[in-house]
């Protein structure tokens, strides 16, 4: 995902109002040859005495990757990359509530291309009101052999103060911008549901059950 700079002033001036805000829910071998390898006998009284040479091992082919192809009117995304977490994500600190909010957006990503939300079911509580909203949207948009385009989600900042809420969740407020979300059928184009116009920031809440961060809620902060 792209990345972009964002003043921390301003994130953090949305942190600490999201902290006492009410949050909102949203959204080889190989054998070889023995004997002469000429085929010859052995003239008499000769013994013959042949070192068969060895077989070179053969140098692996490299497998070209498949190339990856957006989704489009023509047809739903081919060869989408595998997000992996990274090793930060998996850290009790606030950097690492960062990079998991990132890797979480990334997840989601993948099932908006894909139509498969087990990486996000995977790091989500079952009790994840917008995390059961996002399962929704996808199942509905791949339904029948449909398909979803663009829908993209641009997280431009991550920020927290690894704060603890009285329900055990710890906070990190998350800039993005979000691709309109593009439907199709075989038949061709359903619909379009537009994104905001502006950056939105979002209240993201994870706990940590001493191996890994887990998404618990996700709210959209309200402007001003």
């Amino acid at each position: 995902m792209r990345r972009s700079s964002v003043p921390r002033d301003s994130v953090r001036l949305k942190l600490l109002a999201a902290v006492t805000a009410v949050p909102l829910l949203f959204l080889t071998a190989c054998s070889g040859a023995s004997g002469d390898p000429g085929g010859g006998e052995s003239a008499p009284g000769q013994t013959s005495s042949t070192t068969a040479s060895p077989t070179p091992t053969p140098t692996p082919t490299p497998t070209p990757s498949a190339k990856y192809k957006p989704a489009s009117a023509e047809g739903p995304a081919e060869n989408v990359p595998l997000p992996v977490m990274p090793e930060e994500a998996k850290v009790q600190s606030k950097e690492g509530l960062e990079a998991f909010a990132r890797y979480w957006y990334e997840a989601a990503n993948y099932g908006y291309e894909t139509g498969d939300v087990g990486l996000v079911q995977a790091v989500s509580s079952p009790d994840c009101t917008t995390c059961l909203n996002y399962y929704g949207v996808v199942k509905a948009g791949f339904a029948d052999g449909a398909w979803m385009a663009k829908s993209q989600i641009d997280v431009q900042d991550a920020y927290s103060e690894l704060l603890l809420t009285p329900e055990n969740r710890y906070q990190a407020v998350v800039q993005l911008r979000q691709d309109d979300m593009e439907y199709y059928a075989t038949a061709g184009h359903i619909r379009t549901d537009e994104s905001r116009p502006m950056p939105s920031a979002q209240l993201f809440e994870a706990t940590w059950s001493g191996q890994q961060w887990t998404a618990a809620n996700i709210a959209t902060l309200k402007a001003g």
